[in-house]
C-alpha cells in the first residue's frame, strides 16, 4: 500500500464530508447556499485501489448514507474540528441544538457524531430519509454483520438515534493505516494468541490421534462447501467443537497450535483466570468481548485447564452455585452458538459437564506416550546442535521412564543449563539428565 495515496483518499473524503455538514447546515438554517440537497453533493472518485478505505467502500457497494456514516465515525479520529460546526449554541436555550445529535462529554473534548448527526446531515426533516438510516443497525447489514460500527460504544443510548458512531478497533487500525488489528491482552480481554515454532513433525503422538486432528482440518477447510454449496447449514450446527483431554505434556497445547499454523486460522488462549470474576455479569462480559471478536476474525478458540470454568455443576446450595451454574449455562450457549472452532483441554474427561460432552463433535484423547514414542521424543529434543555425551542411551531412558513430551522438554533445559554452568562448550552428561528425571518425577510425587 502506497501511504501517500491512502492519505489522499481520506483527505478527499474528509473534505466531502466538511462539504456536506456545511451544506446541510446553511439549508436548515435557510442560509445562502448553492446547493439546496445535499445529496447532490456527490461523494470523491477513490482512485487508489489498494487503498483499505477504497477497498472497503468498493467491496459493500457503499451506499451514499452509508459512505457518509463511514467518514462521519472516523472524523473524530482523523480531523476531529471537521465537526467543530456543530459545537454552536441555540441563542433561545443556550445549549446546543438537539437535531444535530452528538455528544460533547468524556475525556474527547471534542463533538462526537451519534446517528442523530448522520440524520441530519442527510435529511434534517425529511423523514423518510431518517428511517432509512435505521437499516444500519441490522444484524444482516455489513456494518453490523463484519462488525465494522459499533453503534452503542461503552454504553447504550437511549434511543438508536442517540447511539454514538463507534469503528470497532479492527477497522480502526485498518482503515487509517491498513494495519490488522490484535487485542491488548488483560482482565477486559482475557486472551492471546497461541502460536508455535515447530511443526507437525515435532509433535509426537499416534497414527489415531492424527487421524481425528486431521477430521478438525477437513471441518476448517471445508465448512463453507458443506453449509453453503451442500446446503447442510439447516441440519448441522455452523462451528466445530473438540476436547482434549490426557495427561499434561501430551501435546494438547501444540496441537492446538499446530492447526492454526497449518490452516491460517489465529489461535486464541483464554486465560480462564482472568475470565471468572467475583462480580455478577462480568464473566460472562469478558467471555462475550472474546467470542465477539473471534466471530469477527475467523479465530480458533483454546481454553486450557478448561476444567475450571466448564466442570461439573454443582447443586445449588447458595447464591453463589446459582450464579456459578448459570455462568456454565452462559458458555454452553456462547460456545453452541459460535460458528468457529473451540477446543477445550482438560486432564480428564470426567471432569468435563456431561451436558456439555454431549455437544463435542469430536474427544482425543491425549496419553502418555509409549517407550518407542518417548524415544522419539528424547531424540528430537537433544538433537544438534545440543551437543551430548557418548553414554547417554535414549532408548533406555524411554523404556525406564515413563515421561510426557512436556516433562522431557523440561530435562532438556535443565540438563542443558547445567552443562553451561559446568563449561562454556556445554556438553550435556548423563548425570544432567538424570538429575533432570529426578526433578520431573519429584514434581509427579514419583522416586527414581
Amino acid at each position: 500500500m502506497i501511504i501517500s495515496e491512502h492519505i489522499a483518499d481520506l483527505e478527499q473524503e474528509l473534505a466531502w464530508l466538511s462539504h456536506l455538514i456545511e451544506a446541510s447546515i446553511q439549508s436548515y438554517f435557510e442560509q445562502a447556499s448553492v446547493q439546496t440537497d445535499v445529496w447532490d453533493i456527490a461523494p470523491p472518485v477513490l482512485k487508489n485501489t489498494q487503498s483499505p478505505y477504497t477497498q472497503t467502500v468498493t467491496q459493500h457497494s457503499m451506499a451514499f448514507d452509508e459512505r457518509l456514516v463511514l467518514i462521519l465515525s472516523l472524523a473524530p479520529h482523523l480531523r476531529p474540528q471537521v465537526l467543530d460546526p456543530f459545537l454552536i449554541k441555540n441563542a433561545n436555550s443556550n445549549r446546543g441544538f438537539t437535531e444535530f445529535g452528538g455528544t460533547t462529554t468524556g475525556a474527547h473534548g471534542g463533538f462526537w457524531p451519534t446517528l442523530e448527526t448522520a440524520a441530519f446531515i442527510l435529511s434534517a426533516t425529511n423523514l423518510e430519509r431518517r428511517l432509512a438510516l435505521m437499516r444500519l443497525a441490522d444484524p444482516d447489514h455489513f456494518f453490523q454483520l463484519h462488525g465494522m460500527l459499533e453503534l452503542n460504544g461503552t454504553q447504550v443510548a437511549p434511543t438508536l438515534f442517540a447511539s454514538e458512531l463507534h469503528l470497532s478497533r479492527q477497522y480502526l487500525g485498518y482503515l487509517t493505516t491498513g494495519a490488522d488489528y490484535k487485542p491488548t491482552f488483560g482482565s477486559h480481554f482475557p486472551a492471546k494468541p497461541l502460536t508455535s515454532l515447530l511443526d507437525w513433525s515435532d509433535l509426537v503422538v499416534s497414527e489415531s490421534i492424527l487421524d481425528e486432528v486431521e477430521e478438525i482440518k477437513a471441518w476448517i477447510t471445508h465448512r463453507h462447501l458443506l453449509l453453503d454449496e451442500w446446503q447442510l447449514q439447516k441440519r448441522i450446527k455452523a462451528g466445530f467443537r473438540s476436547l482434549f483431554y490426557g495427561p499434561p505434556g501430551t501435546g494438547k497445547t501444540l496441537t492446538a497450535a499446530l492447526l492454526g499454523k497449518s490452516t491460517g486460522l489465529a489461535v486464541y488462549r483464554v486465560d480462564l483466570s482472568l475470565v471468572v470474576s467475583k462480580y455478577i455479569g462480568e464473566t460472562e462480559k469478558n467471555l462475550g468481548a472474546i467470542f465477539d471478536q473471534a466471530e469477527k476474525n475467523d479465530w480458533i478458540l483454546f481454553f486450557d485447564e478448561a476444567d475450571a470454568l466448564f466442570g461439573k455443576r454443582t447443586q445449588t446450595a447458595s447464591a453463589h452455585d446459582r450464579y456459578a451454574n448459570q455462568e456454565v449455562s452462559y458458555l454452553l450457549q456462547r460456545i453452541e452458538d459460535f460458528p468457529g472452532v473451540v477446543i477445550l483441554a482438560s486432564n480428564l474427561k470426567g471432569n468435563i459437564d456431561e451436558a456439555f460432552a454431549r455437544r463435542f463433535q469430536s474427544m482425543i484423547y491425549f496419553p502418555i506416550p509409549g517407550a518407542e514414542q518417548r524415544a522419539q521424543l528424547w531424540r528430537h529434543a537433544f538433537a544438534s546442535p545440543c551437543r551430548i555425551a557418548k553414554n547417554i542411551d535414549f532408548d533406555k531412558l524411554a523404556h525406564a521412564y515413563e515421561l510426557s513430551g512436556g516433562a522431557i522438554t523440561n530435562v532438556l533445559r535443565y540438563a542443558a543449563l547445567m552443562a553451561l554452568r559446568r563449561d562454556t562448550a556445554g556438553v550435556i552428561q548423563l548425570e544432567d539428565v538424570q538429575q533432570g528425571i529426578r526433578r520431573e518425577l519429584h514434581k509427579e510425587g514419583k522416586m527414581m
